[in-house]
């Protein structure tokens, strides 16, 4: 018999207990050598990073400033413009959102750069989270290396960390500061995964999607038809997690027909037109949606049609979209068991209390690259005569008095 997300025990974990936030070293005072180096800084150089993540906002949340990729360019720029940054690079990914910046003053009410990438009413005050200086460095090396991550020690992201500088780099949204700030965090990433276990037998939130499946079948989950929609990096995760577990009957949609022909080649699946997805949907046991579609993909009435097609067949979906694929008002439909990434905590976090013991080698590492390249980036500036005053409303302290951290 198959059970509704809360009925399987697949609701967020306890951060407490489950040890959820790895301890990130403090760069202010950084263990280099045989002496302690103190990074307290008079801050030459104003970078800083302001983000929300899974941490701190609840999926609801972090889609409505969840940022395309097709769109990040754009969004740079125009943060870099109407905020006076010198530099910028944005980040969006499924599990967090991150404006890493500099500038040449100090970063006050970093709330409204996030009102400018959206223009809802988001009341994102209190789930956003700041870090300047060397702080913001160590956090940048952090993420890089998947040790913010809600699956600690994924490798996903790294990539897209790299993707994120590329795009900005090639805009020429970057300077001398966030180009060696992220050439270092990717080599840094790179030394973690070398120097230490952390990324062994890592879960992703792909795998985890699998997982979940498979506790819900059992032993008969290779057996099943599994239907996956996007076939971009995560979707590509989750067919091979599904071969290691046996399942041969895979159908594979995208949005580009050559993609999911390429990937249904390589595990020996069968592609499926775009437009043909409602009926393959019909056809499966298991749906994992993992596109970057800005809106639902899957609609409560197109749904209960389709229900009523598979004569009211039970059906898994699993939505790793952010913003979400499928309607959340889906999961009303009788026979319907819907799971989104935030669903995934318990999973991932079983999986990540097993390397905890690595953690300590990876803040080593962090520590030593934050100190080498800290002074480097705030060395005093030269003087630059005739530079306009680039102060804005939004690097002005709150009326308020209060500051995001």
């Amino acid at each position: 018999m198959l059970c509704k997300p809360e009925e399987i025990s697949l609701c967020r974990a306890d951060p407490a207990a489950t040890g959820d936030s790895p301890e990130i070293p403090d760069p202010s005072t950084i263990e280099c050598g045989r002496s302690s180096v103190i990074l307290r800084e008079t801050h030459f150089v104003k970078l800083f990073v302001a983000g929300i993540s899974h941490r701190t906002a609840p999926l609801a949340l972090r889609e409505r400033v969840a940022v395309p990729s097709s769109r990040q360019v754009a969004e740079g720029v125009r943060l870099k413009r109407v905020a006076g940054l010198t530099e910028v690079v944005l980040l969006s990914t499924c599990n967090r959102v991150e404006i890493y910046a500099v500038t040449e003053a100090h970063p006050g009410n970093v709330a409204t750069l996030f009102e400018l990438v959206t223009p809802l009413e988001c009341g994102l005050g209190g789930h956003i989270y700041q870090r300047e200086g060397a702080a913001a460095l160590a956090h940048l090396f952090a993420v890089a290396s998947g040790l913010d991550s809600m699956a600690l020690g994924e490798t996903e992201i790294t990539g897209q960390v790299k993707a994120a500088y590329e795009q900005a780099h090639a805009a020429d949204l970057t300077g001398r500061v966030l180009n060696q700030a992220f050439q270092k965090a990717l080599g840094t990433a790179k030394q973690i995964r070398t120097q230490t276990g952390i990324g062994r037998g890592a879960t992703s939130i792909g795998s985890a999607a699998v997982e979940l499946a498979e506790r819900v079948f059992g032993r008969t989950l290779a057996e099943q038809t599994i239907l996956i929609v996007g076939a971009g990096q995560m979707g590509e995760v989750c067919v091979r997690h599904f071969i290691k577990k046996g399942v041969r009957r895979l159908l594979i949609a995208n949005r580009s027909p050559e993609r999911a022909q390429t990937l249904a080649a390589e595990c020996g699946g069968r592609s499926v037109a775009w437009s043909d997805s409602p009926l393959a949907l019909a056809q499966a046991d298991v749906v994992i949606a993992a596109t970057g579609c800005p809106t639902h993909l899957f609609g409560r009435d197109e749904m209960e049609q389709l229900m009523r097609l598979r004569r009211h067949r039970s059906l898994v979906l699993v939505d790793l979209g952010v913003p979400r694929n499928v309607d959340p008002d889906v999961n009303r439909l009788e026979n319907v068991y819907l799971h989104n990434i935030d669903d995934l905590e318990v999973i991932v976090s079983h999986n990540r209390e097993h390397r905890q013991g690595e953690l300590a080698a990876c803040q080593g590492v962090i520590s030593r690259a934050v100190a080498a390249l800290w002074p480097r980036l705030n060395r005093p500036p030269e003087w630059r005569g005739g530079v306009a005053d680039r102060s804005v409303a939004w690097l002005l302290p709150d009326p308020s008095g209060s500051v995001a951290s």
